[in-house]
């Protein structure tokens, strides 16, 4: 065990996206993360192998059919023994299986209990079904993104799923269980993307009150609208990332681009923004994206390659890092972030579900006589 969270006991309830990761955000740090698997359990989208399913590493499965009636006292004997629990349902389900938050804190007062959801537990909205894409459309998040003139572009699944899902629902076991560790009382987590959503795009909020962030996509500073910081394609069909947004950095970048020095006075004439992109994207495609690469390494012009996935894991610098770790055969992201003294670790590849049902039961203080009638009922496998 290692990391800065060994000796923290937490038990997911499996869900999709945002729940699996923060699973797998706790465990890389050294929590022991207990899965509850569906009897049924399918992988996440088309992954063939466990191995694929990234996030479901570094921690054990207990595969466990909730809907029958003496499920709920399984888990709840595995509350007696967790620092916090999560689910990611939608509300009023956890309370109908009998292990929603009422239940799980009557049997250990000291409960962190964090759920996950897209809209909130409460609002018109709280019972409706959605996605990623729902709720960073109702935040304000998605309009905010993607070229003028155009529809919106859909930042994958990293700003509600991810970013203010997950990481938001992991932050906040975090600092329940931390404060717990005083009090003495645990308390619920209502993790709702649309809030962590939002908060993720406090700086534009406050862009946007003050006047200096225009509703029009593509037209602002960190949307693609000025050409110190935009994506321009190079000769090759490849593309450079350039964010030269400080003087210093824009004069770098003038001058690697051949530009007069003089033009740097005229960095935020917006009026001038679209010529000198067309400029700029007119001498890009003179060259190849890595001979641009060569051109820009070790400047202070702020300007990066844009890679793949299947590239970057072989960036030297990423390389030099371990930024990407291989487990059983699989380049994937290593635990982040990073700890000088615990550091934090995958302590395994992901499991199938129920791998680990025996073990898990037998530490919660289930028998052997016990562990066989659950499996002969069909609650577990």
């Amino acid at each position: 065990m290692s990391g800065p969270l060994s000796g923290v006991t937490v038990l997911e309830v499996t869900g999709l996206g945002p729940g699996p990761l923060c699973g797998m955000l706790l465990a890389d740090l050294g929590a022991d993360v207990i899965r509850i698997d569906r009897l049924d359990a399918g992988r996440m989208f088309t992954a063939t192998e466990v191995r694929f399913d990234v996030m479901a590493r570094g921690r054990r499965s207990i595969a466990l059919d909730l809907k029958q009636p003496h499920a709920a006292e399984v888990v709840l004997r595995l509350v007696e023994g967790a620092d916090a629990m999560f689910e990611g349902m939608r509300p009023g389900v956890a309370e109908r299986l009998g292990i929603g938050p009422d239940a799980c804190l009557a049997r250990n007062p000291g409960l962190v209990y964090g759920r996950m959801t897209g809209w909130g537990q409460e609002g018109p909205w709280a019972s409706m079904p959605g996605h990623d894409i729902d709720y960073i459309a109702l935040t304000g998040m998605l309009h905010a993104i993607g070229p003028a003139n155009r529809p919106p572009s859909i930042p994958l699944n990293l700003v509600g799923d991810f970013g203010g899902g997950g990481l938001l629902l992991a932050f906040g076991i975090v600092c329940g269980v931390l404060e717990a560790k005083t009090s003495g009382r645990g308390q619920v987590i209502d993790a709702a993307m649309v809030d962590g959503a939002s908060t993720l795009g406090a700086m534009i909020f406050g862009l946007a009150a003050s006047g200096a962030w225009r509703p029009e996509r593509g037209t602002n500073l960190l949307d693609g609208g000025a050409p110190f910081y935009d994506v321009y394609e190079t000769a090759d069909g490849e593309h450079m990332a350039v964010g030269a947004i400080e003087p210093q950095f824009y004069a770098a970048l003038l001058e690697a681009l051949g530009l007069p020095p003089d033009d740097a006075a005229e960095q935020w004439n917006v009026a001038l923004w679209q010529s000198t992109r067309e400029r700029m994207a007119a001498i890009f495609r003179t060259r190849t994206r890595n001979a641009w690469a060569e051109v820009f390494a070790g400047t202070d012009a702020c300007v990066a390659p844009v890679l793949s996935m299947w590239e970057a894991p072989h960036h030297p610098h990423l390389v030099a890092r371990g930024t990407f770790i291989d487990v059983d055969g699989v380049t994937q992201p290593g635990p982040a972030p990073r700890f000088s003294r615990t550091p934090g670790a995958v302590r395994t590849a992901p499991v199938e579900p129920g791998s680990s049902t025996d073990e898990i039961l037998g530490a919660a203080g289930f028998t052997n006589l016990e562990i066989e009638q659950l499996r002969t009922d069909g609650l577990v496998r």
